[in-house]
C-alpha cells in the first residue's frame, strides 16, 4: 500500500443541508508517485439504487512526494431533486474514494444524518420537505475499505531484450 489515509477532518460539520462539504484529507505516501491521485466525493441517498448516487466533486492531487501530504477538498451539496422524498430525512452515506491510475485503492464511508433544524419540525415534519430548514451531521466514525492495486507498473526500460 503506497498511500495510507491518516485523517479526514470535516471543517464544517454539522452544517446546513445546502452547504458545501469542506474537509482536509491527510495521507502518507511511502514513495513518490508518477501520476496524480484522483479523489471523489459521492452522496448515497438510497443504498438500493446506485443510479441515484451523486458524485458531488472530484479532484486530482499531484505530484505526490514521499511523506505526509494533505489537501483541502470542497464538494457541492447534493441535488435535492435527485433524492427520493422518502430518503431525504434520516441516514444517508457520504463516500470519499481515492484512485491511482484508474484503480480505487481506498473508500472511506461516513453516515450522514439529515433532520430539521428545530424540535417542532423534527417531531411533526411538514408534508412538503423544506430543504432550507434541513441540517446535516456527519458521523465521526468512518468505515474504511482498502483495495490492493498495482502501484508500480513495469516501465519499458525494465524489459530485457
Amino acid at each position: 500500500m503506497a498511500v495510507t489515509i491518516r485523517n479526514v477532518e470535516f471543517m464544517n460539520n454539522p452544517a446546513r443541508f445546502s452547504d458545501v462539504y469542506r474537509f482536509r484529507v491527510t495521507f502518507e505516501c511511502i514513495a513518490p508517485l508518477e501520476d496524480d491521485l484522483e479523489w471523489k466525493l459521492i452522496f448515497v441517498s438510497c443504498p438500493g439504487d446506485e443510479a441515484l448516487d451523486q458524485e458531488l466533486d472530484d479532484c486530482l492531487v499531484g505530484p505526490v512526494p514521499q511523506g505526509i501530504n494533505s489537501f483541502e477538498f470542497e464538494g457541492s451539496a447534493p441535488d435535492p431533486s435527485r433524492i427520493p422524498e422518502d430518503d431525504v430525512l434520516g441516514v444517508a452515506a457520504l463516500i470519499l474514494t481515492g484512485s491511482y491510475r484508474d484503480q480505487e485503492f481506498v473508500r472511506v464511508g461516513y453516515y450522514q444524518n439529515t433532520e430539521y433544524d428545530n424540535e417542532e419540525m423534527k417531531e411533526t415534519p411538514p408534508s412538503k420537505i423544506m430543504f432550507n430548514r434541513l441540517v446535516r451531521d456527519i458521523s465521526a466514525k468512518p468505515r474504511v475499505t482498502r483495495f490492493h492495486i498495482k502501484w508500480w507498473a513495469p516501465t519499458n526500460s525494465s524489459v530485457q531484450h
